[in-house]
């Protein structure tokens, strides 16, 4: 009995290996096997064309989430047979490089390379980038960064020009599928899922192979005795939370896309992206302001009424908060969709500022200068202005713009909406000045 309580070291069971992830029993051992990323890896592809000229340079590996950025980096230091060295932006300090470096250098000189791979590389500061200058240009390193981040804003120009951008694409549903069907081959069964179930599995992973496959992990780990549907998936799974960042790449792509379809006349896709941002949490107010700015620079004066749309729609936000508030944002999104579309206002406007900076100080006309002294009389101030009101028709015709200045013309209204009336008076005006000789 006694020996049932004996742990002694010798009596100790051998310890058993943890299970390893999916995700990792699964990793690609060659190129050749990435899923999702053949324009950048086939023959014709960036990194396809280096490794066959055996020219590989430093790279930084541009993609969402769960792309295959590490896996790539790790199998291109076996195909150029480069010593792999992974650091994360996020733990490693400046002694840490330092110690990458040295080690880097003692590799060298022992005739083997080094590819450094650095994640999050956009989380290092403009010093620590800098640091890697010189073991670049010298050969002690190849580096690979990787980055969920627009490189051109986020790394400096300096370390730009000497590495290659590579974008990685997200993964589209036939890649997953690809995917899913590797893991099941791993796991040497079917998911229990039905086709429908499948599909929302994987588009709950939103473009993100890592996301897919811990998905499937927990779903192949389920004892059923029928496949499991769509809805029923739905209430053992938490649905991955959509990539937005508010301060980063997507949070730019998303207005701008939004943008783009209230000037399109699209109010479907208009739609959809507002919603996409108050579901990644966007604030409210930001998207109040920025309808407000679609409404005065893409309609403009063909629909005077659209700013005031938006500003009241903005008004019962404040009033009403969220959610219900949101819903005259929505309106207003759809409103200013439908409107009819001008830019003449926003392009007069910028070209009256461009033409300000062009003639610098030049002094309005005399004749419409007031003339408060008697001095100022005498120097020829309100000399031969004439009275619009007494004038006929109520317009004089008479020039506004500084003296020998080439009138510009700034303000070309389209025949759409209410600009369709602009534009008759102001043809109408034209012909009168040139009619009184103005």
């Amino acid at each position: 009995m006694a020996d049932l309580f004996d742990i002694s070291p010798d009596k100790q069971p051998a310890p058993q290996p943890a299970t390893r992830p999916l995700a990792d029993r699964i990793r690609p051992a060659r190129l050749a096997d990435v899923i999702g990323q053949d324009a950048v890896l086939g023959p014709d592809g960036p990194l396809g064309s280096m490794l066959a000229a055996g020219s590989l340079s430093s790279l930084i590996l541009w993609g969402p989430p769960g792309v295959g950025k590490t896996t790539i980096a790790r199998l291109l230091a076996d195909e150029t047979d480069l010593a792999f060295v992974q650091i994360s932006a996020i733990f490693t300090g400046v002694p840490d490089l330092r110690k990458v470096f040295e080690a880097a250098k003692l590799r060298r000189q022992q005739g083997r390379g080094t590819l450094l791979f650095v994640d999050e590389i956009h989380r290092f500061n403009k010093a620590q980038q800098d640091g890697f200058l010189s073991h670049m240009e010298d050969g002690t390193i190849l580096l690979v960064g990787a980055t969920t981040e627009n490189p051109s804003f986020e790394l400096n120009a300096a370390l730009m020009s000497r590495a290659q951008v590579i974008v990685l694409q997200r993964l589209g549903l036939k890649d997953l599928e690809l995917l899913a069907q590797r893991a099941e081959r791993e796991l040497g069964r079917k998911l229990p899922l039905t086709a429908e179930a499948r599909e929302a599995l994987l588009e709950m992973a939103d473009g993100d192979g890592r996301a897919a496959l811990n998905l499937i992990e927990q779903v192949a780990a389920w004892k059923t005795d029928a496949p499991v549907d769509a809805q029923a998936m739905a209430q053992r799974l938490m649905r991955r939370a959509a990539k937005y960042d508010k301060s980063g790449d997507e949070h730019y792509n998303l207005i701008s896309a939004l943008h783009k379809s209230v000037r399109g006349s699209d109010p479907d896709a208009a739609l959809y992206w507002f919603s996409r941002m108050l579901e990644g949490g966007e604030d409210p107010r930001y998207l109040a302001r920025r309808i407000t700015r679609m409404a005065v620079e893409d309609i403009g004066l063909a629909d005077p009424a659209a700013a005031r749309h938006c500003l009241d729609a903005w008004a019962i936000y404040e009033r009403l908060g969220s959610p219900e508030g949101e819903l005259a944002l929505a309106q207003a999104v759809i409103y200013l969709a439908l409107a009819p579309k001008s830019n003449a206002g926003y392009a007069a406007y910028k070209g009256a500022r461009a033409e300000a900076r062009r003639t610098g100080s030049l002094m309005p006309p005399a004749h419409i200068l007031n003339a408060p002294t008697k001095m100022m009389k005498e120097q020829g101030y309100g000399a031969g202005y004439a009275y619009d009101h007494d004038a006929e028709d109520g317009f004089s015709g008479q020039n506004y713009f500084p003296e020998g200045m080439k009138r510009p013309v700034l303000y070309t209204p389209v025949e759409r909406g209410f600009e369709r009336e602009l534009k008759k008076r102001l043809d109408w005006f034209v012909a009168q000045r040139l009619k009184r000789g103005g």
